[in-house]
């Protein structure tokens, strides 16, 4: 973080001081910028907004007004923290999802747009078998923020929903961005992923830690400094959760239940063969927007 602080520096003095907002969010982008961040001119406006209490409508139609002093010195203190690589969405502290303004914390993963490959996955798998209306049990391993889970429940109007997490503090989160969104259909259990719950369900999701132990230095900054270990580390072959599940979930899975979990690049092979001979029957998975497969459907095998 030291060897960043120049760049601080260098953009508080040329780029904050008794400049307009749009100046302000100009050189806050090319400080940024320089720092290698790609996503700079978004990254600046949202964290300008930020710092000054407003959306990015009211933002711009004060584009021409001073920045306060106050409001200077919380545009650099938001600036440093994007700087030492913070990830932004922890920086505001909420995330989107399936179009739902989620909370996150220290506690929790930052939900990813490839995760919603998983609640599109699960939702077609729901709609072949009856309507969308119909009364379900459903159960979210590793629940994390609650993403997973909140969103199918946003979908499906008559289901009931359970999120299991080892992490109390990430149960927190879960439970007040279930309140925060107005869903009561959902309870939060402290468990490793299925140990404590009972079946039958009619769905169970799952984005379960899939990184090997030993590439978790190699990922990215705002991955490997801010996400929860516990919610990246899937073991020394990045399966350990994925052979859990395959021990844990098919009794309790419904006669026509499914699970559906997220996948790591290169795991689909490997984590099929796994649900396969624990007696689930994979379905070729679907890709991602990046054409990564990324969510894996398995059923009760006949």
């Amino acid at each position: 973080m030291a060897a960043r602080a120049p760049v601080v520096d260098r953009a508080r003095r040329t780029g904050f001081r008794m400049r307009s907002v749009i100046e302000c969010q100009r050189a806050l982008a090319a400080a940024l910028r320089a720092a290698g961040i790609e996503s700079s001119e978004l990254d600046a406006r949202l964290l300008v907004a930020h710092a000054l209490g407003v959306d990015r409508v009211a933002l711009a139609l004060q584009h021409d007004r001073l920045l306060t002093a106050s409001e200077d010195d919380a545009v650099a203190r938001l600036a440093r923290r994007r700087l030492a690589r913070e990830p932004i969405a922890r920086i505001l502290e909420h995330k989107e999802f399936w179009s739902l303004p989620l909370r996150v914390s220290a506690a929790t993963l930052v939900p990813r747009p490839e995760t919603e490959t998983v609640v599109e996955a699960a939702l077609a798998t729901i709609d072949q078998s009856g309507p969308r209306d119909r009364a379900l049990r459903i159960a979210d391993l590793g629940t994390g923020s609650g993403a997973l889970l909140l969103a199918l429940l946003s979908e499906l109007p008559n289901a009931y929903g359970v999120g299991s997490d080892l992490s109390v503090d990430a149960l927190i989160v879960a439970r007040d961005n279930a309140r925060r969104l107005g869903i009561s259909r959902a309870a939060f259990l402290a468990t490793n992923m299925a140990a404590a719950l009972r079946g039958p369900f009619d769905l169970i999701v799952s984005n379960p830690p899939y990184v090997v132990s030993a590439a978790i230095a190699t990922l990215a900054p705002e991955v490997r400094d801010f996400d929860p270990l516990v919610a990246l580390d899937g073991g020394t072959d990045g399966l350990t959760c994925y052979r859990a599940i395959a021990a844990g979930v098919p009794p309790l899975l419904a006669s026509d239940g499914a699970l559906v979990v997220e996948l790591g690049i290169g795991q689909s092979e490997t984590v099929a063969a796994l649900f396969a001979a624990a007696g689930l029957a994979p379905s070729t998975p679907q890709p991602d927007l990046n054409g990564v497969p990324r969510a894996l459907v398995a059923r009760i095998g006949s």
